[in-house]
């Protein structure tokens, strides 16, 4: 599904990233756990392909292809999502438009037949229903006045209806109580399959509770320091990172 091969990125001239070697099979969920700063959102941003992120050496090799020389928009079409940190408002561009537009270029793509607005709605709503969504939420303006909980889950929304292969949850505990988080992770769970792949960036345990892990990657200074299974963030929990600092600067 995807291999990262000696990835090495940096912004404004500022080396980042310093050689990631990482490989995620199909139906596998990674996760991705460093201290600020380690670079865990840079990696989710260049494999996204952020135009803010500069590449210098390696290659993303996604499906086989190497998608380096690829927009966001064309990452996107080939089942690349991530969800964001911080989602962004976009006042004025109503949801269901934002959305339908967005599943229709990707089915385009694909080769499939666009949805009409009653198919897409129908879809919509079974899909809100999966994230407790109140279904008034598709016809305001994307993110605009939400909450963060509810930034969150409308992420969530557009995972289900894009239906990608390869997500990167960058941080999407983050700002969340606990009943959002449980209703983010629950449908995230649903969504996971054989064919369809997860790299989840977060600082904490409490996320990796509910989205459990196959392999879990420590990031330091660029570079990933360690690996284990899922008793690997359990021992991140009582430890912290002071062990794997040190040992990496060693």
């Amino acid at each position: 599904m995807l291999e990262i091969r000696n990835l090495h990125a940096e912004v404004d001239g500022k080396p980042i990233l310093k050689g990631i070697h990482l490989k995620l099979a199909a139906g596998e969920t990674h996760a991705i756990m460093g201290p600020n700063g380690s670079g865990k959102s840079t990696l989710s941003q260049v494999i996204a392909g952020r135009e803010d992120y500069t590449v210098t050496q390696g290659e993303i090799i996604y499906n086989g292809r190497n998608i380096l020389e690829l927009s966001v928009e064309e990452r996107a079409r080939e089942g690349i999502f991530i969800a964001f940190q911080y989602p962004t408002a976009i006042p004025g561009v109503n949801n269901m438009q934002f959305l339908r537009t967005a599943v229709n270029a990707i089915r385009k793509h694909r080769g499939e037949k666009e949805l009409n607005s009653g198919d897409f709605l129908k879809e919509a709503r079974y899909a809100m229903q999966q994230l407790d969504m109140n279904p008034e939420f598709i016809k305001r303006a994307v993110n605009d006045g939400f909450s963060g909980g509810e930034k969150k889950k409308n992420e969530i929304l557009q995972m289900y209806m894009l239906k990608p292969r390869l997500v990167i949850l960058d941080e999407t505990d983050s700002g969340l109580d606990i009943d959002a988080l449980q209703d983010v992770s629950r449908a995230v769970n649903q969504f996971r399959s054989p064919e369809r792949s997860f790299l989840v960036v977060t600082h904490y345990q409490r996320l990796l509770d509910y989205i459990k892990p196959d392999h879990i990657h420590v990031l330091f200074d660029g570079r990933i320091v360690k690996s284990g299974g899922p008793e690997l963030a359990l021992e991140l929990e009582q430890s912290g990172y002071d062990e794997i600092k040190a040992a990496a600067v060693l």
